[in-house]
């Protein structure tokens, strides 16, 4: 029974995972299959990463879809914001921690496709941020654009901590949702 593509994308993603950088040399060994087999499914290192660069996409907006981040953008209720974006950021660690190889690979962000869609699910946080700030539960002196910049970081953050072993997989929720809700100052400061 051969493997099939999906089966190399799961494989693929780990290893990503640990080493954004793999050729698909090195992916074909992770996966166990050979570079015949690998380039069967999928041409090039390029059309693979599109594929995965699509499938972290969906679980991008599954993750806002599961948070409720227009609807709660769009209500302006402070509670129901709050619980949005206490959600999305549950949510983010976890598209984090399967696909955060995609986070800063080049070729994802510069596929027209995958930049566009990558740019309207932004702006749907932004817009839940900005809602947040409306309400007061986000610094309202900071734009926006730059909390959502912030939980990009963060992101980027999880996934460097994982890769490296810094941070237990178990204390990320709790390391993001602090650092989201009270930055790195000390309690009781400013």
């Amino acid at each position: 029974m051969g493997v099939s593509a999906e089966q190399i994308m799961t494989a693929a993603i780990r290893h990503l995972n640990g080493d954004p950088t793999a050729s698909m040399a090195e992916l074909a060994e992770a996966v166990g299959v050979s570079r015949a087999t690998l380039h069967r499914h999928f041409s090039s290192r390029e059309e693979l990463m599109l594929a995965l660069g699509r499938r972290a996409l969906e679980r991008w907006q599954e993750a806002q879809e599961a948070a409720g981040v227009t609807a709660a953008a769009e209500s302006g209720d402070r509670d129901r914001i709050e619980e949005a974006l206490t959600a999305l950021l549950t949510c983010v660690v976890t598209v984090t921690d399967e696909y955060g190889f995609a986070l800063t690979d080049h070729a994802m962000a510069v596929h027209p496709e995958l930049a566009r869609r990558s740019d309207e699910l932004e702006e749907q946080e932004i817009a839940l941020y900005a809602a947040g700030q409306c309400a007061g539960l986000i610094r309202a002196d900071l734009p926006a654009r730059w909390v959502s910049g912030t939980v990009f970081g963060l992101c980027v953050a999880v996934r460097e901590g994982l890769r490296r072993g810094d941070i237990a997989r178990r204390d990320v929720p709790r390391l993001v949702h602090e650092s989201f809700w009270h930055g790195a100052a000390p309690r009781g400061t400013s």
